[in-house]
């Protein structure tokens, strides 16, 4: 794990390539140790309401949450974010020097009493 989740505002389209962001968050998680790669899972979610800040419609936001199994000691945890977040402030630098964006990101626990799993994706890894 971790599960890497986007909510973005709709007036991003056109400005920003949400496929390619997500394809480089999961790149830059997969470069940490502390993420077991076939656990990586990125995911967008466009926000078609939203009101940011004084109402003007030109304001958008990127907020990522990512969660993951607890246990991580707690220097871990921020280096991965902030590994993942100056990854995003990078890909986004185009739109966040010409325009209002905001951006965040947070990291949250998942309690592994409360979350079974289970999967076969590592079964399929390095498969057609």
């Amino acid at each position: 794990m971790p599960h890497i989740s986007l909510e973005y505002s709709a007036n991003l389209d056109g400005r920003v390539n949400i496929q390619d962001l997500c394809d480089h968050l999961r790149a830059e998680a997969a470069a940490i140790d502390a993420l077991p790669m076939p656990g990586i899972r990125v995911r967008a979610l466009r926000a078609e309401h939203f009101s940011i800040a004084d109402g003007d419609p030109k304001h958008a936001f990127i907020d990522i949450s990512v969660r993951m199994r607890a246990g991580r000691p707690m220097d871990v945890k921020k280096d991965a974010a902030e590994r993942l977040f100056n990854a995003a402030k990078a890909f986004l630098e185009p739109v966040l020097s010409t325009s209002s964006l905001a951006l965040s990101l947070e990291i949250r626990d998942i309690d592994p009493d409360l979350a079974p799993k289970t999967g076969t994706i590592r079964d399929h890894l390095g498969t057609d």
